[in-house]
């Protein structure tokens, strides 16, 4: 027997994996950090071919191998970074991305390799009459601790009371 046969009541059920925290819930200073992951062949494989990136670095075993500064074939940069933010992605209703600051590859990753990530909540200030604007960093780090990529990520936050913004620069 269905325990829900009811679709108008399914609204009224928590949803799994959504954070609802708000600008005012914001906390300078506090940090998590994710779970690992290793990067295989095949997902590095795939990842070059739906984003066209046949750059020889990445896609030509021969050449990384015999002609590469690093003797063996990179996982692309844009993957290090989408799996590296991906890691620490919340569902939080309540905020929008605005952008990504101070994006730097610092370390090379190689297919094999295992990451994981620390993200930091930097500052916060308001910006619009429904939303805050929130800055965290992140950094992704490769096997026992090699920070291999950095950046900051700016999202908007709405407010828990938008009656109580005040214009930045205005009293």
């Amino acid at each position: 027997m269905n325990p829900s046969p009811d679709p108008a009541k399914h609204g009224d059920i928590p949803l799994f994996n959504t954070e609802i925290w708000l600008y005012e819930d914001f906390e300078i200073g506090w940090r998590i950090r994710s779970i690992r992951r290793t990067i295989s062949e095949g997902e590095a494989a795939l990842f070059n071919s739906l984003v066209l990136d046949c750059h020889p670095y990445v896609a030509d075993e021969i050449f990384a191998r015999n002609e590469g500064i690093f003797g063996r074939r990179l996982v692309a940069g844009s993957m290090v970074f989408s799996y590296g933010l991906g890691l620490m992605a919340h569902n939080n209703v309540n905020t929008f991305s605005y952008g990504y600051d101070k994006l730097r590859f610092i370390k090379p990753v190689f297919i094999g390799d295992t990451i994981y990530t620390i993200r930091t909540n930097l500052e916060k200030r308001p910006k619009y009459p429904t939303m805050g604007l929130v800055k965290v960093s992140y950094e992704v780090f490769k096997n026992e601790g090699e920070l291999a990529l950095y950046c900051e990520h700016l999202q908007t936050v709405k407010y828990r009371d938008p009656a109580s913004y005040v214009e930045p620069g205005k009293p």
